[in-house]
């Protein structure tokens, strides 16, 4: 019986944004308690906040947008590769460690930062485990088409250009926010759809794993 595993983090008002990034603004603009025929909220938040994804037009102007992301790259056949709680940056060593099966196009690293997401902390953690350039280098002569993280970037807080660049210029798509904190190494089938905005560096999206 197939199991399925949500990765996707729940949007509140309460949950930690890249600093400087928007917060989330939720709020009821009808309320069937105050004599609306309705419940109809709006939301108000940046493009990366919580589970998502980057676009090339993230980082290079005339890039591709969300909607333009080809959907067979988004749906299909994953492998989730635990990295040693020791590790702070996900190096070129450090995947060559990991023995990631030969093959494999659709990568997510579950990583210690996933116990952030498993407490619930609101706090934004500056030293999240993320990858390095070399790191990146490597995923894109691995062939990669997609690579998914257990925190708000790919990248290195203090320097979060290199890394996106390597892997969105090669036209690696950027799975960010993801909760892994329950789903165990193993091989899966991702369904990762963003919201379709027109044109966007970015959009969250809604990420399930299913496992036979």
């Amino acid at each position: 019986m197939r199991r399925i595993y949500d990765i996707t983090l729940t949007v509140t008002t309460e949950m930690p944004v890249w600093p400087g990034d928007p917060t989330v603004l939720m709020e009821r603009f009808s309320r069937i308690e105050a004599g609306g025929d309705a419940n109809i909220s709006r939301i108000s938040m940046g493009v990366h906040t919580g589970t998502h994804l980057d676009a090339p037009y993230h980082f290079f102007q005339g890039g591709r947008g969300v909607d333009e992301l080809p959907l067979e790259v988004l749906i299909g056949p994953a492998t989730v590769v635990r990295i040693p709680d020791s590790v702070d940056l996900i190096t070129e060593d450090v995947l060559d460690a990991a023995s990631i099966p030969a093959g494999v196009t659709r990568l997510l690293l579950r990583t210690r930062n996933s116990r952030y997401w498993a407490r619930k902390t609101p706090v934004f953690h500056k030293d999240f485990t993320a990858i390095s350039p070399d790191g990146a280098e490597m995923l894109v002569e691995m062939g990669i088409h997609l690579v998914g993280v257990d925190y708000l970037s790919v990248a290195p807080y203090r320097d979060p250009l290199p890394t996106h660049r390597i892997l969105l210029g090669a036209g690696v798509i950027a799975l960010e926010g993801l909760d892994l904190s329950k789903t165990p190494p193993g091989e899966y089938q991702l369904v990762a759809l963003p919201v379709k905005l027109g044109g966007c560096d970015g959009a969250p999206m809604r990420a399930v794993l299913i496992a036979d």
